[in-house]
């Protein structure tokens, strides 16, 4: 594990700060700052001298949701947080990851630590315990509708820390209980307002969603890089992208792209001049294509970094200045709508690279390379397929992710006895986007490796060489040459193709760092 420390309850927290410890690339600490200590400790201590008075305080002293109108008996108001975590325990389909559990478990801290949840330090400091000892909650995936917040998740969190769920520990499915007496950890005891703190916020969706956001902004720059080698693969004409063209349409993203593309191309020392005078819109169009979803990031970056520095449950315990605040924070309508464009965006880099992929494999569109991409020789040309099976797969997995496209956020549902009767399916919306990215990958991995082999055969057939390539681009083609060895002979592309992917998934090009 790393040394770098990110310290929760002092200062905002980025994107990069959850990727960091989901990837544990850095381990959690909680800040010793006073003012962040007498946020804590005043709303504990407001809470508990409003108890003494008995006040009305929403899910301490009342039921939760619809039942807000039933009083609970002070005798019973310390059981009524472990119930909320036992019959919200009704999750289900696969279960999130160990990289999304960890993430979930420091977006949920993250939000705690605002000081305005009015929970104790036995539940912060346990929290920050299981993310660097690495005891992650099992969370069935299904079963929110984005307000009140993930509550059935997150009821697996808050079971967990109780010890009374699963969690998954050095590879291993085990009891909770078990864990924390191995690691000399103590499940904590659930204060009144504690289980609904815990549960009523949208640490899964925003979790799902900082994770989201590092893989589509690779992606801009991955798709922005094969687009590249697609061209040179096709003789593209690299006048489409031209610093002159693009500066009568200033949206900046869209220039950042055709500035990237134009680089690569080494378009002002060695203009590429095509045959064609215009290229088919998945060469010429790509800036624009991938421009809108280089535009939409800012935005989705500030967005969910603004949800990551929120208190997002219900009630609000301002302790210092003595307030109780009823409203619904928990609603996970701004994630919603982040995740929702961003799978349209993620996806029309799918189609991008489909389309670009189809002119690379067609003997009517590549400008002279042979069909679907084979090396094999002249005389057994016949048998021969390259890339015909790989291109299939791709527009499958481009269909998939289309298909996705629907927004999520448009989907509320009355639940909860119509006391939830405008909900924001974030979570739903933060899933699709995932499941898009992972399809989008899928068909990049495949157009990157049939642009490496259109460039490895337009060497072959002596119309460029190795030495014309900008130095960023020959040394991922490089890389990618030692990876995938040209394919001449038929042969099952599964491994190289699944080889790509973690590739990708692991952001391992650097790609336009200075730009």
């Amino acid at each position: 594990m790393s040394n770098s420390f990110i310290t929760f309850g002092e200062g905002r927290l980025t994107i990069k700060d959850v990727v960091d410890i989901a990837m544990s690339r850095a381990t959690a600490s909680i800040s010793c700052n006073p003012q962040f200590e007498q946020k804590i400790n005043s709303a504990v201590a407001f809470l508990d001298g409003l108890l003494q008075e008995e006040g009305v305080i929403y899910g301490v002293t009342t039921g939760y949701g619809d039942s807000v109108t039933v009083d609970i008996p002070l005798d019973l108001v310390n059981e009524l947080p472990l119930h909320l975590t036992r019959f919200h325990g009704c999750g289900l389909g696969a279960y999130f990851d160990e990289v999304q559990g960890k993430a979930i478990l420091a977006t949920r801290l993250a939000s705690l630590c605002q000081g305005y949840s009015g929970v104790d330090w036995p539940m912060l400091e346990r929290l920050r315990d299981f993310i660097n000892h690495d005891v992650i909650p099992q969370i069935p995936q299904e079963g929110s509708v984005g307000a009140s917040g993930d509550l059935t998740p997150l009821s697996y969190v808050a079971g967990a820390l109780v010890g009374e769920r699963n969690v998954m520990y050095q590879g291993e499915v085990r009891a909770a209980k078990e864990v924390m007496e191995t690691l000399g950890l103590m499940p904590i005891t659930l204060r009144p307002k504690e289980g609904l703190a815990i549960m009523n916020g949208t640490a899964v969706m925003t979790a799902l969603s900082c994770l989201a956001y590092e893989r589509a902004r690779y992606l801009s720059r991955l798709a922005t890089r094969i687009t590249s080698l697609a061209s040179i693969a096709l003789q593209g004409n690299s006048h489409h992208f031209d610093e002159i063209l693009f500066s009568v349409k200033p949206h900046l993203g869209q220039q950042q792209v055709a500035a990237r593309i134009r680089s690569d191309l080494r378009h002002v020392e060695h203009p590429r001049n095509s045959p064609r005078l215009q290229d088919r819109y998945s060469i010429r169009c790509a800036p624009h294509v991938i421009g809108v979803l280089e535009d939409s990031l800012p935005f989705f970056e500030s967005t969910i970094e603004n949800e990551l520095n929120s208190a997002n449950d219900n009630p609000i315990i301002d302790g210092v200045g003595e307030h109780v605040l009823h409203g619904g924070h928990f609603y996970g309508g701004h994630i919603a709508m982040v995740m929702d464009s961003m799978k349209t965006a993620v996806a029309n880099l799918a189609d991008l690279a489909d389309r670009q992929l189809a002119s690379l494999v067609d003997t009517r569109y590549n400008n002279g390379l042979p069909s679907n991409l084979s090396a094999s020789s002249e005389a057994r040309k016949y048998i021969n397929h390259g890339f015909k099976a790989v291109q299939i797969g791709a527009s499958a997995y481009t269909a998939e992710a289309l298909k996705l496209t629907m927004p999520a956020s448009v989907f509320s549902r009355s639940t909860e006895c119509h006391n939830q009767d405008k909900v924001s399916m974030g979570t739903i919306a933060s899933r699709d986007a995932l499941r898009v990215l992972q399809l989008t990958e899928q068909v990049l991995a495949s157009t990157l490796l049939a642009a490496v082999q259109g460039v490895r055969l337009r060497i072959r057939q002596n119309q460029l060489s190795r030495d014309d390539l900008a130095p960023s681009v020959g040394a991922m083609f490089d890389d990618i040459d030692t990876l995938f060895p040209m394919l001449e002979e038929d042969r099952p592309l599964e491994s190289v193709l699944r080889e790509t992917i973690a590739a990708i998934q692991t952001q391992k090009w650097a790609l336009y760092e200075k730009a």
